[in-house]
């Protein structure tokens, strides 16, 4: 694995103070620091927060971040800070690259992540072009990561700090070209330190606590997508040896490496989801062993370095909150990659990111693939199905 060098600058100011920057702000104390602290670097500062949530918002969605409420706080925390603030209508875009999306993957038996699509599509991209037409050199957001510019004037992305705050996973799909254009003032703190920096200059969002669902989805994943795709009774399948072993409403409702709710005729028996086919509506089980990965393939590829770069031994973080692992790279284009893990990782789901790094360096990512596997010819159902447990 390439070696990585110490940072030569990082978050402090990487330009003259005085230039303008668009700070995104959700309502949240990690933005409000962000504005507060790029004013008081000297920084021509204008607050923006994008409005995502429909005119018939419904119950219990957009209700923390990227809320009536949280524009509300926003624009409150900028007039404590001195800053403009404008809300940016973008319901059109959030719709067609965020929700679209992410009914379309469940309906193909993928998990989608639909805030790195949010970060690639809307925020760091939308946001960016707006940034420039308001004459801003710089956007600005609360992310928890790292800013580093090397010595050539090279900007790279690092992990944040707060290693349980780190956030570069979802950030692998920002155009390179934009990166030296994004600032993340509190990359280098922990949220602790945030907070006290948010209570010390009186913020009204110093406590306020974070979100942890997708701002869209009411209530169950299951039960959203249960309302966007029709359901289609079909067979659990034994992948060995393609016996029918239960029933479900729908491949949707599952995902890979499930255990629990399977329906199985023999309920002792514990096998795990380790394939979904949509098109012959079919569950594939098995135990553990068969839901191992010994590498993984990915799609829609996008590098923050040169591609003549990219180590040939290298981390991938396959879910946000799981550890990244040692990985060899197989193949690479700018299309996508193929790695061959150190060791086999369980259930890597298709429609989720896999993230590549240098130890802390992000060095972009793709979206992960069906596993390639041979499977076995479809059984006949019995004729009288056991009731299930």
């Amino acid at each position: 694995m390439t070696t990585v060098s110490s940072p030569t600058n990082t978050n402090a100011t990487p330009a003259t103070p005085g230039e303008r920057v668009l700070c995104a702000m959700s309502g949240g104390v990690d933005s409000s620091v962000t504005a507060a602290l790029l004013k008081e670097q000297g920084y021509q500062v204008i607050g923006a927060m994008m409005r995502f949530w429909p005119d018939d918002k419904r119950v219990d969605t957009f209700d923390s971040c990227c809320s009536p409420d949280a524009a509300y706080e926003a624009r409150r925390v900028a007039e404590q800070v001195g800053v403009p603030f404008y809300l940016l209508d973008y319901r059109e875009q959030f719709q067609r690259h965020i929700v679209g999306p992410f009914i379309e993957e469940y309906a193909h038996g993928r998990t989608p992540n639909p805030c790195v699509n949010c970060n690639t599509k809307v925020k760091f991209d939308e946001l960016v072009k707006k940034a420039k037409m308001l004459g801003c050199r710089y956007v600005a957001t609360g992310h928890y990561v790292k800013r580093v510019e090397k010595a050539q004037g090279e900007v790279e992305f690092w992990r944040g700090d707060d290693p349980r705050k780190d956030q570069t996973y979802f950030l692998w799909g920002t155009p390179r070209d934009a990166l030296p254009f994004i600032l993340f003032p509190v990359g280098e703190l922990e949220k602790p330190r945030v907070r006290e920096l948010a209570a010390e200059r009186g913020l009204l969002t110093a406590q306020k606590a974070e979100s942890q669902n997708i701002c869209f989805v009411p209530g169950k994943v299951q039960d959203f997508v249960a309302e966007h795709i029709p359901k289609v009774q079909g067979f659990i399948r034994e992948v060995a040896t393609g016996e029918v072993v239960g029933e479900h409403l729908g491949t949707q409702f599952y995902t890979l490496g499930q255990k629990k709710g399977l329906g199985l005729y023999q309920t002792h028996k514990v096998r795990h989801v380790v394939h979904l086919d949509p098109a012959t509506s079919t569950v594939w089980v098995g135990d553990y062993g068969d839901c191992l990965w010994t590498g993984l393939k990915a799609s829609s590829a996008n590098y923050l370095l040169d591609l003549a770069d990219l180590p040939q031994e290298l981390d991938v973080q396959v879910r946000y909150r799981t550890a990244p692992v040692k990985a060899r790279v197989i193949q690479a284009d700018e299309h996508g990659f193929e790695l061959e893990f150190a060791e086999p990782q369980f259930a890597v789901a298709p429609g989720q990111s896999a993230v590549l790094y240098d130890g802390p360096r992000l060095l972009g990512g793709g979206l992960i693939e069906d596993h390639v596997r041979e499977l076995p010819p479809l059984q006949k159902p019995p004729k009288k199905r056991p009731v299930a447990g």
